[in-house]
């Protein structure tokens, strides 16, 4: 059996761990346009702080690929699938043949159309190891630098440049900052810290005009920079899946098992696919790392015979900024509970004697696996001392049953 796997980051890397549980001797064949080894994503922002090296960013030890017996073609770019030949087609020209086939893509910036963005010099993305290097490369003490966009990459950028003392402007279109994870009160809160580091946020408008090293927003504002970074958002990379058949609604649609609907033998994971949220009972994208890997190891044993389900998806984020910590999880529907102190924040979403979501932020973040743990296993609020768990989380709250089978598993554990 041949497997190969486009893309070398968390579910590819997820999807040889989980072939590897079913079939020792199988062909591997990881195939990314990046040229390293894996590394993290998320750990971009701390390597330009100065905080990790890149040595120390590697996602799996650099003996993973030999101790499981995975052959690497790094730094070039898989540019289709012909389903019916069982092959990929590499920007090369050549062709590598499959028995099973996994798309783990990712995504990539979104950068709408700017008039005069082509006339900046110094423009760059903030996803990827390259992207970083880049900038390492041009930013100087005290650079005056643009952010368009105040969602989670964009914030990370500024957090990391904060490092050199750089003098930043944050745009948004939306009123507030991380708009896809925090509500209006928690965003307050965060802008406002940000703030006190010596962050600019104009929010509510857009860039109208790029001049070579400033920018015309739409609200008559004039912004000087030194560089920019675009950080508006990210698209799915699904051109690989509809090249070979299968089914896109805005990201790759697969089942339970990650086969990707309207072809065989080929699979899906990561931020390129959609996956059923259960707390808002819908299909969506969810890009964080644990539910990449997660998609990505099913979808591994499933490739190797291993039959294996993925039916706990949810969106969850644990994530800092400026040293204020937050996590998030689920959807924002239903009754809500509240505490709000400063800058320590829980908010809780309640719906159908389930827990629906959560935002903490602050000191109000310990034991938020128990939070997560009743979302992902439907724990009926009935079965609970909810009471004593809105305010302090703790397995007292929970029957001797649920606590016997916590101690035994593990809090928030799959």
């Amino acid at each position: 059996m041949k497997y190969v796997i486009i893309g070398n980051s968390a579910a590819g890397i997820g999807a040889v761990q989980g072939i590897r549980e079913a079939d020792k001797d199988g062909q591997i064949v990881i195939i990314s346009d990046e040229k390293y080894h894996t590394y993290s994503r998320p750990l971009i922002s701390y390597l330009l702080k100065g905080r990790v090296t890149e040595e120390s960013m590697i996602y799996r030890p650099l003996s993973f690929y030999e101790d499981n017996k995975v052959d690497t073609m790094l730094g070039i770019r898989a540019v289709s699938v012909d389903s019916a030949s069982k092959n990929v087609l590499l920007e090369d020209g050549s062709k590598v043949s499959y028995d099973k086939l996994l798309i783990a893509a990712g995504s990539k910036p979104f950068v709408p159309p700017m008039e005069g963005l082509d006339n900046v010099k110094d423009k760059f993305s903030f996803m990827k190891l390259d992207d970083v290097k880049a900038i390492e490369k041009t930013v100087k003490q005290g650079s005056k630098v643009l952010i368009v966009g105040a969602g989670l990459i964009g914030l990370k950028a500024a957090e990391a440049l904060e490092h050199y003392g750089a003098q930043m402007t944050v745009i948004d279109l939306a009123d507030r900052i991380l708009p896809s994870i925090l509500d209006k009160e928690a965003s307050d809160i965060m802008q406002a810290h940000i703030e006190s580091k010596g962050v600019r946020f104009i929010l509510g408008t857009s860039v109208k005009k790029f001049g070579e090293n400033s920018a015309e927003l739409n609200n008559g504002e004039t912004v000087d920079f030194d560089f920019v970074i675009l950080a508006v958002g990210v698209r799915p990379n699904t051109e690989l899946a509809e090249s070979a058949g299968g089914s896109v609604n805005r990201g790759i649609e697969t089942d339970t098992r990650q086969a990707v609907k309207g072809v065989t033998d080929i699979y899906a994971a990561g931020d390129c696919t959609k996956s059923f949220d259960i707390s808002a009972g819908t299909e969506r994208i969810l890009a964080i790392l644990p539910n990449a890997f997660m998609q990505g190891n099913v979808a591994g044993r499933n490739m190797a015979g291993k039959e294996s389900y993925y039916l706990n998806a949810i969106p969850m984020n644990a994530i800092g900024f400026f040293g204020l910590h937050i996590i998030t999880a689920g959807s924002y529907d239903g009754e809500v509970y509240c505490e709000k102190d400063g800058s320590n924040y829980k908010k809780l979403f309640t719906k159908d004697n389930s827990l629906k979501g959560f935002i903490l932020m602050g000191n109000k973040i310990e034991r938020a696996g128990i939070y997560t743990s009743m979302i992902k296993e439907h724990i009926a609020l009935d079965e609970t001392d909810f009471e004593m768990l809105k305010k302090n989380p703790m397995l007292m709250a929970f029957s001797r049953a649920r606590r016997n089978e916590k101690l035994a598993g593990g809090v928030g554990n799959d």
